[in-house]
């Protein structure tokens, strides 16, 4: 198998969708050098989320998706929504939805969801509208996140919550914590998988975006839900820690000035498995039909790949090792330890906490 400790991209009312880019260059002029130095503090503006709470990856072919990560991991179908189906995480109501591509659509992971008290539901326009967002009455194209960036509107229960985008158009889902995908709530009764899976979830552990202006990101996050930084990865690659002290959100990219001239990207999800071992997983990997990458500079899909993250990226010494894996659609998930928290040591489980 070959390793690498180099950072590399692996983890490679009605809408107007022609929003002025003035509007949008100030907005980022807004996110001024100093306003970047300033630690999140919790406001009444804020919004309190609790957990990294769901997903969705949109796919070429649902069926063949489905098969591949209940055969791997077990997973129950928790609920059916139309075209979409969702699989339960851990002991849920976690869970990652199988969505089709949408025509012209790239497979790829489509939005995070991040899960709320019920008590706040009723406050949730209010709070983001203080953030700067605006209400939008329609979703707009999934082409169109960019154009329509600072937005919000109705998931389509009181359950699902609101969508948003962020300045990059980044899209983020705030739900109740007990929304189970279902249009109507009912998510009591599961559907086994067919086999018991090869490895067990635990829950969601972070999610790695790339943005044009990481720094922009990082603080508009932490005002926005009030969180401040758990661990680092390198010197300018903060993690925000989100819930209880291991999950995280993490913006990496550049600080590019200005209206971004393409969207945010969720580079890949990690999740948190039960009895981590590395040389087990892969065997695992290996055995269910994955090949060891041979390239850093090229991923095919069904692949699985370790890089060890160094001192110098916050890593133990010999280096902290994350494990990567492709799905049929090339897709990029990482697999580690219950206790990862982006930090140091080996299992990357050692975050004290930061001011």
């Amino acid at each position: 198998m070959k390793t690498t400790n180099e950072y590399t991209p692996h983890h490679d009312a009605e809408i107007s969708i022609q929003e002025p880019l003035r509007r949008r260059l100030l907005q980022f002029l807004a996110l001024s050098p100093l306003s970047l130095n300033v630690s999140a503090q919790n406001s009444p503006s804020s919004i309190a989320v609790e957990k990294l709470h769901c997903f969705a990856l949109r796919v070429t072919n649902v069926q063949r998706s489905l098969d591949f990560y209940q055969s791997l991991f077990g997973m129950p179908v928790q609920a059916r929504n139309g075209d979409a189906i969702c699989l339960r995480i851990g002991e849920g109501p976690q869970f990652l939805s199988l969505q089709p591509c949408l025509p012209g659509e790239a497979p790829g992971i489509n939005h995070i969801g991040l899960s709320v008290p019920p008590s706040q539901a009723g406050t949730i326009s209010v709070q983001l509208e203080a953030q700067g967002l605006q209400r939008a009455a329609q979703p707009p194209a999934s082409e169109a996140l960019l154009n329509a960036a600072m937005h919000y509107w109705a998931a389509g229960s009181a359950d699902a919550g609101v969508f948003f985008t962020d300045r990059e158009g980044l899209l983020l889902q705030l739900c109740s914590n007990t929304f189970c995908g279902s249009a109507n709530g009912d998510c009591d009764t599961l559907e086994a998988a067919p086999a018991g899976g090869l490895l067990q979830l635990q829950e969601i552990n972070h999610f790695t975006n790339y943005m044009t202006h990481a720094p922009a990101a990082n603080q508009f996050y932490m005002d926005l839900f009030g969180l401040r930084y758990q661990s680092y990865q390198g010197p300018t690659m903060p993690t925000i820690g989100v819930g209880d002290g291991r999950q995280f959100l993490m913006f990496v990219g550049g600080a590019q000035e200005g209206v971004p001239s393409n969207p945010a990207r969720i580079d890949h999800v990690s999740l948190s498995v039960t009895d981590f071992n590395v040389e087990r997983i892969l065997a695992v990997l290996t055995e269910f039909g994955l090949s060891a990458r041979q390239d850093t500079a090229v991923t095919p899909a069904m692949s699985h790949w370790i890089s060890l993250r160094m001192p110098n990226r916050g890593g133990a010494e010999g280096g902290t090792p994350e494990l990567y894996f492709s799905d049929p659609d090339g897709l990029h998930i990482q697999l580690q330890h219950v206790d990862y928290c982006g930090g140091g040591g080996y299992l990357g489980d050692d975050c004290a906490p930061l001011e």
